[in-house]
């Protein structure tokens, strides 16, 4: 990226769900999990078998003795296979629902990033004018010292103000650099740091979604999905476990001749292990603690995303109300008060001090108003986070498919 190009949220959407790397390994992992669940469908190749019996070993050779030639194939038990492909369909789920949740956490990162780049340039501006408030009064003092209408103390007081002022600015400036920084991470963009970003922060959000019961808004997230399929996954692969004691069969058939009187023939074999020892005892006991533990993750994630819910939930109204406080209320008052400030120091009514304060005061509250703008910003990220469903179609799967016959072409 250029330092001419100007990014809008939209487009930083746009550009992490193509470049992040994290979502493109998760994209792989689901064309990973297909190939995988096709492969445990299939068959495996029957064997070729070639023997020679009866080799004279007093005498003669290859010729003289009785060669067989045959195939054999292993036939898995009933219902080993068809749990083999279900287990590895649910596998491609899971992935599946992890490339969802993946997808739409970065979208929530990348959100909340966008935001906190936007609020440290607009924290970065007012500490800029604060600096130059302050430069102006430190001037200002120095002079008035300078024709002995003021203490040298006067100049001290501007001066400290000043210093703070530069120095949080510096902090500002710093805060501003580190945002640009994790932004560029989540779009797989290093070169980002003289891109224009365009945009504002929203100064109102919507409450009406936090009046609905959340059990059902969650049932659908990826998070829930993912879990829910990886317990399906389990209890398949208990469902196996429990077959595996029972024997696969092995049949072969090979026909052949003997040297002598060229006798043809057909041989017909039937093997099987026999279960004197049961080997898959541990392999039930691990399936069935695996059910066990699906299930409690499954339950521990359906209540930490109601806990979440409630914790964003609060964090929405909370910041909210405090937005609407600073906008109707407390910007109004600090705008009031530095205009009356301004017209008795003109009037000679007030000392340069009390101005000096007074700007300050109503710089702090600007900062002050940026801030919980980032923090409503954010918490209406986290909520539509929270509320976004699983796609239902495999775009992932689809993307990479798509790029598969490409590469093969």
């Amino acid at each position: 990226m250029s330092g001419t190009n100007s990014l809008t949220l939209e487009s930083a959407i746009r550009l992490a769900l193509a470049r992040n790397p994290w979502l493109s390994a998760a994209a792989n992992q689901v064309t990973a999990s297909a190939g995988r669940a096709h492969q445990s469908k299939m068959w495996p190749n029957p064997d070729l078998e070639l023997s020679a019996e009866e080799w004279p070993t007093g005498g003669g050779g290859f010729q003289d003795a009785k060669k067989l030639v045959g195939v054999s194939q292993t036939f898995p038990f009933p219902g080993k296979k068809r749990l083999d492909g279900e287990i590895g369909e649910m596998g491609v789920r899971v992935s599946q629902a992890e490339y969802d949740l993946r997808r739409v956490e970065l979208v929530r990162d990348v959100k909340t990033a966008f935001f906190e780049v936007l609020a440290a340039e607009r924290m970065v501006a007012v500490a800029r004018e604060l600096v130059a408030v302050a430069e102006s009064s430190a001037a200002t003092a120095r002079k008035q010292v300078q024709a002995g209408a003021a203490a040298d103390q006067e100049q001290l007081r501007a001066e400290i103000p000043l210093e703070q002022a530069r120095t949080e600015l510096a902090g500002f400036e710093r805060e501003e650099d580190t945002a640009r920084q994790k932004l560029a991470n989540l779009l797989g963009v290093p070169d980002f740091a003289g891109a224009t970003i365009v945009g504002a922060l929203a100064e109102a959000v919507s409450l009406a979604v936090l009046d609905s019961e959340p059990e059902h808004l969650l049932t659908r997230h990826p998070g829930v999905i993912a879990a829910r399929a990886r317990e399906q996954r389990a209890e398949a692969a208990e469902r196996r476990a429990r077959l595996e004691p029972y024997p696969d069969v092995k049949l072969g058939a090979a026909g052949g001749h003997e040297s002598e009187g060229h006798v043809s023939f057909m041989q017909f074999g039937v093997s099987l292990p026999l279960p004197i020892i049961d080997r898959s005892r541990g392999r039930r006991q691990e399936a069935r603690a695996e059910t066990a533990a699906a299930g409690a993750k499954l339950a521990a994630i359906e209540q930490q995303l109601l806990r979440d819910w409630r914790t964003a939930s609060q964090r929405l109204r909370t910041a909210a109300q405090q937005v609407t406080a600073y906008r109707e209320r407390i910007l109004p008052k600090a705008n009031e008060a530095l205009r009356l400030v301004q017209r008795g120091f003109e009037e000679g009514k007030f000392r340069f001090i009390d101005l000096l304060d007074t700007q300050r005061t109503a710089a702090e509250a600007r900062l002050g108003y940026q801030q919980k703008l980032l923090e409503l910003n954010i918490a209406q990220a986290n909520i539509e986070a929270l509320l976004t469903h699983a796609p239902g179609e495999n775009n992932a799967a689809r993307g990479a498919q798509a790029q598969e016959t490409t590469n093969d072409l």
